[in-house]
């Protein structure tokens, strides 16, 4: 099995992803060939929670210009992760 701190790269800060903690809602930038199962195993083992439901999707990397090439950024995969209700992650909380 994969280590949980491989699974899980970070959290995401934005304006949304902020508005779900009021629904016991977080949500993580995970590894690509994660899956549901592997990703609520580890944010079980790292926060000390108890997980009811994870959601994934994929997202295409951009392109971008940069001078006068074309690039690309990488594509990333994202998990909302619902806990049990009376559990949160100390690690929003202070955001």
């Amino acid at each position: 099995m994969k280590n949980p701190r491989d699974i899980i790269i970070r959290p995401v800060v934005t304006e949304k992803s902020m508005s779900l903690l009021e629904e016991n809602k977080y949500t993580f930038i995970v590894d690509l060939n994660a899956n549901k199962i592997e990703i609520r195993k580890a944010v079980e083992d790292l926060f000390n929670v108890k997980v009811d439901k994870v959601r994934t999707m994929r997202v295409k990397g951009k392109t971008k210009r940069v001078r006068n090439r074309w690039g690309k950024a990488p594509d990333r995969k994202k998990a909302i992760v619902t806990l049990k209700a009376g559990d949160k992650i100390q690690l929003f909380e202070g955001v």
